[in-house]
């Protein structure tokens, strides 16, 4: 008997995304039978999603880009977003995120934010991992790419413990952005930074009064 497994793949890059859809044909199960849908923009995704829920065949996997061009109307602005919209009226449906992305901060809110039961970091991508991935999120999910599992593996071995708003402050030091205008992205008093930044430094046993020294420790830490 044929298992019918319904896919929408969203991604803005055409010739990616038919890489993705022509191993999955060439990969699947000759009990497996695969009804694909693409997207390539946020808009086409949200139809396809609400048009799959009209008819009551819903999707059993969504194929998620993290870097999309915003929707039209600005509410969707990413595949984060969309990949949470997608929970919201997909309930079932299971999420194969897969990203250019390979900083720990962006995996660390992706699965917090999404729980993905996939996760592929796109370096590590190759025709026989994007069949893995597929098949273990069908039969006995999460599936997480080496770059992710290292980076879980990291973060489970280590003793340092912080939450989100540290790990914002570090990532966004990170990305240039100087103490003074941290305030601008977090909502939180430029006081309450520096005493933050302080309990960091103290975290990762920093001697210095240097972001660069607590980045570059942050860095070894996995942090960052």
């Amino acid at each position: 008997m044929q298992e019918i497994i319904k896919i929408l793949m969203t991604d803005d890059h055409p010739m990616i995304i038919e890489g993705y859809q022509n191993t999955l044909l060439a990969t699947k199960k000759e009990t497996q039978e695969l009804q694909i849908d693409i997207a390539n923009t946020c808009d086409q995704s949200m139809a396809f999603m609400q048009k799959s829920i009209e008819s009551e065949n819903p999707y059993d996997i969504l194929f998620m880009d993290i870097s999309l061009p915003p929707s039209s109307d600005g509410k969707i602005t990413s595949g984060e977003d969309l990949s949470k919209y997608a929970r919201t009226i997909l309930p079932e449906a299971k999420i194969i995120i897969l990203t250019m992305f390979n900083e720990p901060y962006r995996i660390h809110n992706i699965i917090k934010e999404i729980k993905p039961e996939g996760f592929v970091i796109k370096s590590d991508l190759t025709s026989r991992e994007l069949a893995s991935a597929f098949q273990a999120v069908i039969n006995n999910p999460p599936f997480y790419s080496t770059t992710v599992t290292k980076y879980l593996k990291t973060a489970l071995d280590s003793e340092i413990e912080i939450d989100d708003i540290d790990r914002k402050i570090l990532y966004l030091l990170s990305q240039g952005i100087r103490t003074k205008s941290l305030t601008k992205h977090l909502g939180v008093s430029t006081s309450s930074i520096e005493k933050r930044k302080k309990n960091l430094k103290e975290l990762f046993c920093i001697a210095d009064s240097q972001d660069e020294t607590l980045l570059n420790e942050a860095r070894k830490k996995g942090f960052l």
